[in-house]
Formats: C-alpha cells, structure tokens, sequence
C-alpha cells in the first residue's frame, strides 16, 4: 500500500457524521463556495445526497468540462464508497489502471481526486462531496480540508 493510500485510509476514517441532512449540505457546500472565492479557485462544487444533487456552485473560471468531470469522480466515489482519488490509488498500487482495468465507461467514471464520501460514523455512505477545476491532488486536499473544518465547527 503507497503512502498516498495510507494517508487516504487515514482521512476516510477521520472524516464521519453523526448524521448529514439537507441543510448541512447547504451550509458545508456554502462554506466551501467561500472558501473557494476567497482563494480565487476556478472551481465547481457538488454536495449528492443519494442520488439526488442537494448543492452545485461554479465558480467564474470553472466550465462545463468541470460539472462533467465532478459528475464522474462523484460517480466513483458512491459506487465504491471511497475517495475518488483512493480508488485511482488503489489500481495503481496493484500496477492497473482504473480506465482500463475497471471495467466501466471512462466517460461516465473517473477516479481521480476531488469526491469524497459522506460517511456516517457507522460506516454508511449517504452521499458525495466533491469539486473540480484544480489538479486531482489539490482538488482532494481541498474538499478534505473544508470537511475537516466543517466537522470541526
């Protein structure tokens, strides 16, 4: 296991909620919509809640390529359960490539990094937050930062 997936392992168990409604994902995907403007993140960001999209912001410099591409890392992260960028990581641990290997449309899943799950502290996933517009690292490094701070609060 690469250090990546370790860190990401780490994250995942750290990251839970007691419980996530509605107007949580309002007030975390407001939070993050600030953050992001206040750094000047040419981003869009997309809070699911099942299978419905509870929250959705772009930001100015975002385009439609980046609601697509925060459509299929969303899309990865709640079919496996995990980080998007954990299940890119964990086919290249094992020397696959998710494109390839997965078995799945790439131009509907993409595992590169920028959703996380919405995990409860039982283990359930409930939903998806996520952004993209930034290299897959930093796009990752944000959501988990805003998450972090949000659980926090």
């Amino acid at each position: 296991m690469s250090e990546l997936s370790e860190q990401l392992s780490r994250e995942d168990a750290e990251l839970r909620f007691a419980d996530f409604t509605v107007d949580d994902a309002w007030l975390l995907g407001s939070r993050m919509r600030a953050a992001a403007v206040e750094q000047g993140l040419p981003v869009v960001i997309g809070i699911v809640l099942g299978q419905q999209r509870v929250f959705h912001s772009a930001l100015a410099g975002a385009s439609a390529d980046n609601d697509e591409w925060l459509a299929r890392k969303t899309r990865v992260a709640l079919r496996y359960g995990q980080a998007s960028l954990a299940v890119g990581e964990s086919f290249r641990d094992r020397g696959r490539d998710f494109d390839t290997d997965a078995r799945l449309d790439p131009r509907e899943f993409a595992a590169h990094g920028g959703v996380v799950p919405i995990r409860l502290r039982g283990g359930a996933v409930v939903g998806a937050v996520g952004v993209s517009g930034l290299p897959q690292r930093d796009d990752h490094d944000f959501v988990v930062a805003q998450l972090r701070a949000f659980l926090a609060s």
